[in-house]
């Protein structure tokens, strides 16, 4: 019997679980836009997420990032470096990735990005769960009132 791990599903959403659009997302992607830049998905509580993205050399003005409907995409493109430029420095190995990226994330309804911040490297982006009010679930009181009436409604005589 063939058994499939699905764990590297669970990378690319936030905040619900429906398995057949998964494999639909997951069967577009290229294999080696995955790798780059590398990234953490954290959940801190029921309703709150953050996204850490590894963008070493990168500065704020570098990077995008876009949220539309359920879509959340973080674009980095780095401006072009000459020598002339940097006081004719030449580099005789160039092992930090500087490479132009874009990740997208789809997001679950009414997941919301809160904010974002770079520190260190690391883009942070903070999401939230902000379920409307009429969708929230609400407690329903049960009447003691001995009151009988049929399902239809009362009964034509």
């Amino acid at each position: 019997m063939r058994t499939y791990d699905l764990s590297p599903l669970h990378r690319f959403t936030v905040g619900f679980d429906n398995v057949s659009r998964l494999m639909d997302a997951v069967s577009r992607l290229d294999e080696g836009a995955m790798s780059y830049p590398p990234y953490n998905i954290e959940r801190f509580g029921e309703d709150r997420y953050r996204i850490s993205m590894a963008v070493a050399g990168f500065s704020e003005d570098d990077l995008d990032i876009t949220a539309k409907d359920n879509s959340l995409t973080v674009t980095g493109r780095k401006a072009e470096e000459t020598g002339e430029a940097d006081g004719g420095t030449t580099f005789l190995h160039r092992g930090i990735a500087a490479r132009a990226f874009e990740r997208r994330f789809e997001l679950a309804a009414h997941i919301k990005v809160t904010g974002a911040s770079l520190e260190n490297g690391l883009l942070h982006i903070d999401l939230e769960r902000e379920v409307p009010e009429e969708l929230k679930p609400r407690k329903i009181a049960i009447s003691a009132e001995g009151g009988k009436t049929a399902i239809g409604g009362p009964k034509a005589a």
